[in-house]
Order: C-alpha cells, then sequence, then structure tokens
C-alpha cells in the first residue's frame, strides 16, 4: 500500500509538469500565431483534438484518476477500528510538565519561561539548553526553569528527544512541548487540554491569520509550503470516509501537548534498540513530523488545532525565513514523508 502511495505521488507531480508544459507551450503557440489563430475557434478545437499528445495526457491523467480510485478502495477501512472514532477518557490528573528547547535565546526566555510557569496546572518546566554560549541557562534559572544544559550542540531534534525523556521522569499525566524563542503563548495550553479527553496528542497550527502577529515568520512561501506538505501527509493515512486519519495545515509546528501513556508507547520509536542514535529519518527538520507519524503508527489519536503564534524575537536559529534554506528543508520533509 505505500508503493502505491508513492508511486500515486510520483506519476501526479510528473503529470502537472506535463500538464503545465503543454498548455504553456501551446499558448505561447497560440500568442504568436496571432490573435486570429484564436479567435477561429473550430481550427483551434481542431488542433487540440487531433493532437497525438493532447490524446496521451488525456489517457495518462485518466489512468491516474483510476489507480486513485484503487488506492482510495484498499483505503476504504483503513484505521476504521472503534479505536479513532469518539472516545471519552477524562485526565485521572491535570499535571503539566512542560519542556522547553531553548538555544542563545538570552533576550526572551526568561519571560517565555515565565509565562509557561504561570499556567494553571503547570507544575514544572524544563529547559533543554543546547550548549548556550550566553546568558540563556542564568535567565532561565531565574524564571523557575529546571535547566538540562547539553556539553556540546547536539541539535535541535536530540534537545526534543531529551525533554520528553525528561518529561517522563515527572510525575505530570500531561507533557507540553514548546520552544524557548518566545513566539507561542503559554495560555494555549488552556485550549488544548481539553482535547485530551478525546485523543492523545493535540497539535498546534500557525495558519490561522488572525491568531498570528503580523510580523511572524510565516512567509507566503511557508504558509502555502505547509498546506502542501500538510495534504501529502494527509494522504499517507488517507481514508475514504474521513479524507485521512488526521487533517495537518502544519507540519513543522512544534507546539503540543500529549498524555502520559500516550508517549510512553512512543518514546522507544525515536532511537534505534535503546540506544542515543536516532532511528534513519529523524533530524532536526523532521523531528516533529515524526513524533506526529509515530502516534499515528501506534494508533493513537491526533488532532490539530489553532494556535496563537507571535513575532520572533532575536535570530531564527534555523534559517526558515530564508528562502534556499525554507525549500531545502521542505524537500527533507517530503522525502520523510515519502519514504519512512
Amino acid at each position: 500500500m505505500k508503493k502505491l502511495y508513492v508511486i500515486l505521488v510520483a506519476t501526479f507531480v510528473a503529470l502537472l509538469i506535463i500538464n503545465i508544459s503543454w498548455i504553456i507551450i501551446n499558448l505561447f503557440y497560440w500568442s504568436s500565431s496571432g490573435i486570429q489563430e484564436v479567435i477561429s475557434s473550430s481550427k483551434l478545437f481542431d488542433d487540440i483534438y487531433y493532437s497525438s499528445y493532447f490524446k496521451w495526457i488525456v489517457w495518462a491523467d485518466v489512468s491516474w484518476w483510476i489507480l486513485f480510485l484503487v488506492f482510495a478502495k484498499q483505503r476504504r477501512n483503513f484505521k476504521s477500528d472503534l479505536s479513532h472514532y469518539l472516545n471519552h477518557n477524562p485526565l485521572s490528573s491535570k499535571k503539566i510538565c512542560v519542556t522547553m528547547h531553548a538555544y542563545n535565546e538570552e533576550e526572551v526566555i526568561e519571560k517565555t519561561v515565565q509565562d509557561f510557569v504561570k499556567q494553571e496546572y503547570v507544575e514544572k518546566v524544563i529547559v533543554i539548553d543546547n550548549h548556550s554560549d550566553d546568558k540563556t541557562v542564568e535567565k532561565a534559572k531565574n524564571a523557575g526553569a529546571h535547566v538540562i544544559t547539553k556539553t556540546s550542540n547536539k541539535g535541535y531534534a536530540h534537545s526534543w528527544h531529551m525533554g520528553l525523556k525528561e518529561a517522563l521522569k515527572t510525575d505530570a499525566e500531561i507533557i507540553v512541548i514548546t520552544d524557548g524563542d518566545g513566539t507561542y503563548n503559554g495560555y494555549d495550553i488552556s485550549k488544548m487540554i481539553p482535547y485530551l479527553e478525546n485523543c492523545d496528542m493535540v497539535v498546534g497550527t500557525r495558519m490561522a491569520q488572525v491568531l498570528c502577529e503580523k510580523a511572524n515568520q510565516n512567509d507566503t512561501f511557508l504558509v502555502w509550503g505547509n498546506k502542501f506538505l500538510g495534504l501529502l501527509f494527509q494522504l499517507k493515512y488517507f481514508n475514504s470516509r474521513h479524507l485521512g486519519v488526521t487533517q495537518l495545515t502544519d507540519v513543522g509546528c512544534s507546539y503540543r501537548c500529549i498524555r502520559r501513556e500516550s508517549l510512553e508507547k512512543i518514546i522507544c520509536d525515536f532511537t534505534k534498540n535503546d540506544t542515543d542514535e536516532f532511528v534513519t529519518g529523524i533530524d532536526d527538520v523532521t523531528i516533529t513530523i515524526f513524533t506526529t507519524q509515530s502516534a499515528i503508527e501506534n494508533d493513537l489519536r491526533v488532532i490539530e488545532i489553532p494556535i496563537t503564534f507571535k513575532e520572533r524575537k532575536g535570530i531564527s536559529k534555523s534559517g526558515v525565513t530564508q528562502k534556499n534554506k525554507a525549500f531545502r528543508y521542505g524537500l527533507q520533509i517530503i522525502k520523510f514523508i515519502l519514504f519512512y
């Protein structure tokens, strides 16, 4: 079934390029032939009708839709057991542990930690410091966080995984994952928690314009790119009735919360045989979508809800605002969705 999904995506891209190219070439031909060529409808339609290229393209398009219908039929009952429908499972406790990742965030870390510390039910904020060389650690501690400082910069994915493991050492029933860059609001936790009574993981989306500060990092390229990647991911877990086990619009959002027992089911999926080495496919770019995918693969229920998103203070460490880097990150995520 996975092979059929990859074939569908690959052939769709190929056909999209072919169809657009055919249209552009013919538009160029008709425009260069003069306006008389265009308004002479009988000749125009004759050229299209007798074009062997056009016929092959039509047959290829029809074949793709037949292939898609075969795929849809196979996915008619995909993950449609009772565990993926309405299930009310009240939380026995609402104790929250927030795990936050930071690297050279002295400008915002103190305010960010304070914002999460003051939220209802938050009992502990853990900051995973990725070997900062500024005052990030000092300011995080002053704000009330428990700080774990790494001896070297091992990357965002390593901090993400370490934070999850450290959160499981507490008695919290809810683990919240966020960043220390000040772009997320602590009060959004109150939106997420109620959904945990019906699902296992709540993922935020930064795509709602009315919930974003005007100067946030999500430019047009990132918004459209995230939408496309979300649809690609949805197709991976497509079923005919609901169009997918989960619907995502923001595959790169790191702000989320998860039930303790649900995290315990997936925490071992990140590394190879209880070592510190990540499984193939995980890196600083794909760690967020891997977490979502691991939850789905383990039959956990995942839902996405809108969250607020603020302007980034300081320098973005990922460089996602640079078009070339953002494009490269997008290709990495596409590769992950298709092959892992």
